[in-house]
């Protein structure tokens, strides 16, 4: 997958970068190269919890758009990641309960920008989305969130269970999208409310799952079993919606 102008090639432009503040995702390096300008680069990787992948020099050429990478390559996010606290500014803001709406390993670029664009549309006051196995903030999440991401903040957490506890004692209520759940119109789904979506393939994963309050099923009434992860959002966003405004 090429990230487009936010792929980042070449020693110098990677620990500028680090030196400007940019959000770097993940870094590629050459496996086994470890002179002075890479462990600096490795280095400030590590401070600021960045993805480091070492790869071999085939995987590098393939990835290298310049051919000019002296063994780094890096991923920047097009957009700033938010925290949390962001998230409940927003909702108190606006004098509403909290509203957000958590990824669990969305890979599709284009399924995390229409998922940012309808939480935006929804009015959820955020999106949390994983640091590891789960595609960030790339120049195709921006194009197809079509401007949503100037709007509304997706925050990068280590570990979703974890925030999904933290936000409980906070006082949300979790629901996750699971085919095996009880159908959605027969859930309260009012108040502080997070909506978990799961990853394309496996849904959400079991960990996940189990932390949550309600699990909600959509009706299916078609020959195929299951809706895209994107379009399953939107449905249960907008019952999420119907309740808030009932």
């Amino acid at each position: 997958m090429r990230y487009e102008e936010f792929t980042i090639e070449g020693r110098n432009a990677i620990i500028e970068a680090f030196r400007a503040g940019k959000t770097i995702d993940k870094l590629f390096v050459l496996d086994g190269c470890h002179d002075g300008p890479v462990s600096t680069i490795i280095r400030e990787a590590k401070k600021r919890d960045t993805i480091i992948n070492y790869v071999s020099k085939e995987r590098l050429d393939s990835m290298s758009a310049t051919k000019k990478h002296q063994g780094v390559i890096a991923y920047a996010a097009a957009y700033e990641y938010a925290e949390i606290e962001d998230v409940f500014k927003i909702a108190e803001e606006k004098g509403e309960a909290p509203f957000v709406i958590i990824l669990d390993n969305i890979e599709d670029p284009h399924n995390l920008g229409a998922i940012i664009r309808t939480a935006n549309l929804a009015g959820a006051h955020g999106v949390i989305i994983p640091k590891r196995r789960a595609v960030g903030l790339t120049a195709t999440v921006a194009r197809t969130s079509a401007g949503a991401l100037n709007y509304t903040p997706v925050v990068k957490v280590t570990n979703i269970s974890n925030t999904i506890e933290e936000l409980k004692e906070r006082g949300m209520w979790f629901v996750c999208a699971d085919m095996g759940g009880e159908v959605m119109y027969n859930l309260d789904l009012k108040g502080s409310i997070g909506l978990v979506v799961g990853n394309e393939g496996e849904g959400v994963s079991r960990l996940v799952k189990e932390k949550c309050d309600f699990i909600a099923s959509i009706p299916m009434k078609g020959n195929i079993d299951s809706l895209n992860a994107s379009v399953a959002a939107g449905v249960l966003a907008y019952e999420i919606v119907r309740q808030r405004m009932s």
